[in-house]
């Protein structure tokens, strides 16, 4: 019996992250892939090399261009539900389903799915907050981790004595938690 999977059907068996980057940039360029994935490395001092060095450490960041190349690039049918809890590197594309033309892309679009996504995000921060579950309790959770107000005054000058040379001669430093130690 093989347990092993054949990656075959993936458009991105074999494609390294700088060849990926490469075609993507070449379509698009740096503007647009920064307009509609929001990755910095796309924005400031964009480049290849720069973009594949930060893109192999940051994990979400990688994952997020290799979707971006696989449905928009590469313009395939979204992926089943059991396949979009997988890595886009381990997904199988089924046989019938083939790559197309690149998705036409501008930075109109960009913008207005951008605010979309913003209302969507400002719907759901709405939306959350404590919720009461069975057997659970609303309100804030108890132990003390709730944040307290900021104080507007500013905080007290503690102002001391002046103190003679034979004072801190024989006393020592001031402390004011000396009474509460002894």
């Amino acid at each position: 019996m093989n347990d092993e999977i054949n990656y075959q059907n993936n458009p991105l068996h074999g494609v390294s992250l700088k060849n990926l980057l490469i075609e993507m940039v070449d379509h698009y360029g740096f503007e647009i892939l920064f307009a509609y994935l929001n990755i910095n490395c796309f924005k400031t001092n964009p480049g290849i090399e720069s973009s594949v060095k930060f893109l192999k450490k940051t994990d979400w960041a990688r994952e997020k261009v290799e979707v971006f190349y696989l449905y928009e690039f590469k313009n395939l049918p979204r992926a089943s539900s059991e396949q979009f809890k997988l890595p886009a590197r381990k997904r199988i594309i089924p046989a019938h389903q083939s790559p197309g033309e690149p998705a036409k892309l501008s930075l109109e679009d960009a913008v207005r799915l951008n605010e979309k996504r913003a209302k969507k995000a400002a719907e759901h921060k709405r939306g959350a907050g404590y919720r009461a579950g069975p057997g659970k309790r609303s309100g804030p959770p108890r132990g003390g981790f709730t944040k307290k107000p900021k104080d507007t005054a500013p905080a007290p000058k503690v102002e001391r004595a002046a103190s003679t040379p034979s004072d801190s001669a024989t006393s020592g430093p001031v402390d004011p938690w000396a009474k509460w130690k002894n």
